[in-house]
């Protein structure tokens, strides 16, 4: 455990450098903020790394505008691992000089049937989001107050203890970003369909879809990794499966048939989802996990028979992957990058999809106030085609029993 660097809050706002975009065109430059004053039940966080999820893309570039439009400047991150350097005065959960994760989510009633069953993330007066959030319920506060939170892109942060997860000391930091979101994605679904020791398929092996590998393999799945294509059969194996479909190939589509008890498909484009439904067994689900109408249906309507939708989990189940990660020396595979390779970053992301990696920014040591990205402003495509008539109609598949 690292040796205390402050002590308690002095009462003042907290001064810090964040990554931040000034409009759609995510050209990220170093800019200066301030947090909230360490409150009663606060916890500051020095930040050590942060990962860079796909959805910090959709969301700093507007690409979800249909669902809510960031306001600018945007601090986008949702996978922060840091060391704790003060606590508020009636803080029980942590101690300084802990190691602190934090996810998704920063705030929600914690009064609702399902906050107080651990489902923060199903927050029946909805949760606040780490980034691009509103403060409805009064412990997310930013400074000045009255803006949306701003992200884990920053070298200082401020959180409820609620939402503050226990990284063990023996687990790499640098991996622990990804875990407050690739890992609870991934850990969430397979817990709550009782994967342990069953048939799982993990569909799109990018960064999410490894880490459900690994996560399903170290709960005793039988995993079977499915794949547009040869590439990621190495990786896939290597992590965990035992077995690879080519989902192109229409003889590995047939052998796999009926072999499955649930399938998480990652894939966040438009895709025919049911094309993979004949490698479900009976009784079998799919559950839908990429930004599409699909999943934005499956989500609002509760799913169907064979069809259901996932998003991210909560707090609990949040602490309980960081702590099988740990156990099973489980880690996401990771690129570590600059400050200055966000720019970078985000292109990667955007266009490579042969890359299975969670790039993750070494915070501590170079984001500083001078910041600029080494690389010009991604390219990143037009925003996510969130089709209305299409989502009515997918929407009415899952309530009228045709999924």
């Amino acid at each position: 455990m690292e040796s205390k660097t402050e002590s308690k809050s002095s009462g003042e706002p907290i001064d810090t450098v964040c990554m931040a975009c000034n409009d759609s065109k995510c050209d990220f430059t170093a800019q200066k903020f301030q947090r909230r004053p360490v409150g009663d039940y606060d916890v500051q966080i020095k930040m050590k790394y942060s990962g860079i999820c796909h959805s910090d893309i959709h969301k700093a570039a507007g690409h979800l505008d249909k669902l809510g439009k960031p306001l600018y400047p945007c601090v986008p991150g949702h996978e922060l691992a840091g060391v704790c350097v003060a606590v508020g005065s009636k803080v029980t959960k942590i101690k300084e000089g802990m190691h602190i994760g934090v996810g998704c989510m920063v705030d929600s009633c914690l009064s609702c049937v399902q906050c107080k069953a651990g489902q923060e993330q199903k927050c029946k007066k909805t949760n606040t989001a780490t980034y691009c959030g509103k403060n409805k319920h009064g412990r997310a506060e930013s400074y000045p107050p009255g803006r949306e939170t701003i992200g884990g892109y920053t070298t200082m942060h401020v959180v409820h203890e609620h939402f503050a997860i226990v990284i063990p000391q023996t687990y790499p930091l640098e991996h622990a970003g990804p875990v407050m979101c690739a890992g609870i994605t991934m850990y969430d679904p397979l817990k709550a369909h009782g994967a342990a020791g069953k048939r799982v398929g993990i569909i799109g092996l990018g960064g999410l879809g490894i880490m459900g590998i690994k996560i399903a393999q170290a709960l005793g799945c039988a995993v079977t990794a499915i794949s547009r294509g040869p590439t990621k059969k190495d990786i896939a194996l290597k992590s965990g499966a035992t077995t690879y479909i080519d989902s192109k190939v229409e003889d590995e589509m047939k052998a796999g048939a009926k072999s499955l008890d649930l399938i998480l498909n990652t894939i966040p484009v438009k895709h025919d989802y049911m094309y993979y439904e004949q490698l479900l067994d009976t009784d079998g689900k799919l559950v839908l996990l990429g930004l599409f109408e699909g999943m934005f249906a499956a989500f609002l309507t509760g799913g169907g028979k064979r069809v259901v939708a996932s998003g991210i989990g909560g707090i609990p189940n949040t602490q309980e992957i960081i702590d099988l990660c740990d156990k099973h020396k489980i880690y996401p595979e990771t690129k570590i990058i600059p400050a200055s390779k966000i720019n970078w970053a985000y292109q990667q992301l955007a266009t490579n999809i042969s890359d299975a990696l969670r790039y993750v920014i070494d915070v501590e040591n170079t984001l500083k106030e001078d910041v600029k990205c080494d690389d010009p402003a991604p390219d990143l495509g037009p925003p996510v085609s969130i089709s209305w008539m299409k989502f009515i109609s997918e929407s009415t598949k899952f309530m009228f029993g045709f999924r």
